[in-house]
């Protein structure tokens, strides 16, 4: 297995292709298996051309990718202006199954994972992975949540990873030769291959752990037997002023991804905004569905703390596997996340190479991050998500 990036900031599309071209050869010695491909929003008009370009330049096995605010590659991560990124991979005794799909087409939850199986084509062998992009917008909204449960359902022990095109205006996704609007994506991975992932979503934790003891929607109405709107206020008046200030404008609740461990730490958590407090009701606003018996814990979000959830779960991916050597890296981190949020360029990147070396690594900037945290996956905002790919044997 052989994983290579290139990336170009030329603003002719032709031009920056060619350009990856030589460098993907001088590092992979021959075509890729499979290319993933991310274009800034400046080549929109040339997006029904992107997959031809491709083919006749590159000449992958298979094509995947997707428009994007901003793209990762080759150690750089450039937003705000024109570039492309391509990742290409030699993948020996690794069989690709590509799908795209639309809301119309997912199953049924309630359904048998069979369903799941024959709307993708897909068998559930051991070492089944995915690579999802979608576009949320398009022609009909196209929410990937019930994909996403579908997939863990259908084929358990399975990795998938991804993320949501990102230009505001109009997003394209591109599978082989095909060009699609709304939808997803993806491709299936099975075989001599293995993900790892490190999921950092940049949030630590204030105050205690509580159980959600009343709820509705995504309306929490009570903590540990009290109104929820008062504990928060508690925990406010407990907290420093810088802290505060940052309560009011960046506050998450963690909720437990597993309701099993005692010892809940960073990476246990799924982060989820706190959209609004309606004190009249005592009720909070959350971004997500909530249920009663959930532990859950209050988060703060800043750049010095994104950093440092970063660093952590790097450093605790080392530990791990101390033994392990990455051929490639895909990173689908969030808009919200880069040079204005951190002050910097190549911020998530970077903090990847200086701790697990000059692994070729490529992504986007995502309109939302399709990550597992434990054995689930979720659809995650504000975070960095990266995907690392061995060989089994």
């Amino acid at each position: 297995m052989k994983w290579a990036s290139g990336i170009c900031v030329e603003s002719d599309l032709e031009v920056a292709l060619t350009e990856i071209k030589r460098d993907l050869a001088r590092q992979l010695g021959d075509n890729p298996d499979l290319l993933l491909v991310f274009v800034t929003p400046h080549f929109q008009d040339q997006a029904q051309q992107l997959p031809g370009l491709v083919a006749g330049r590159l000449s992958p096995g298979l094509l995947l990718g997707c428009t994007a605010t901003g793209v990762i590659g080759g150690g750089r991560e450039i937003e705000e202006r024109a570039a492309v990124v391509a990742i290409g991979a030699l993948l020996p005794n690794v069989a690709m199954t590509p799908f795209r799909l639309t809301a119309g087409d997912l199953p049924d939850l309630d359904t048998g994972p069979s369903h799941w199986h024959d709307v993708l084509g897909v068998d559930p062998v051991a070492e089944t992975h995915f690579l999802l992009l979608a576009d949320p917008g398009g022609p009909a909204i196209f929410d990937p949540r019930p994909l996403l449960m579908g997939l863990d359902f259908a084929y358990p022990g399975s990795t998938t990873m991804g993320g949501l095109a990102s230009v505001l205006q109009e997003n394209h996704l591109f599978l082989d030769d095909g060009v699609h609007e709304g939808g997803c994506v993806g491709v299936a991975l099975q075989g001599n291959l293995h993900i790892d992932t490190i999921v950092a979503q940049g949030c630590r934790p204030i105050g205690r752990t509580m159980t959600v003891t009343d709820c509705s929607g995504h309306f929490l109405t009570a903590l540990d037997e009290r109104p929820a709107v008062e504990v928060l206020v508690e925990l406010y008046h407990q907290l420093d002023e810088a802290e505060q200030e940052l309560l009011q404008r960046s506050l998450h609740l963690g909720v437990a991804a597993t309701g099993l461990k005692s010892d809940l730490g960073r990476g246990d958590f799924l982060m989820r905004d706190v959209m609004q407090l309606d004190h009249e009701k005592g009720a909070i606003s959350v971004g997500d569905l909530l249920r009663n018996g959930q532990t859950v814990q209050f988060h703060l979000r800043d750049p010095k703390t994104a950093g440092e959830d970063l660093d952590e779960m790097l450093d605790r991916y080392q530990r791990l596997h101390p033994a392990v050597d990455p051929s490639g890296a895909l990173l689908f981190t969030c808009t919200g996340r880069g040079r204005r949020f951190f002050g910097i360029a190549g911020h998530d990147s970077g903090r990847f190479v200086e701790r697990l070396g000059n692994i070729p690594q490529g992504g986007f900037f995502c309109g939302g991050e399709i990550a597992p945290v434990g054995d689930t996956t979720y659809l995650h905002g504000y975070t960095a998500a990266f995907a690392l790919f061995r060989s089994v044997t």
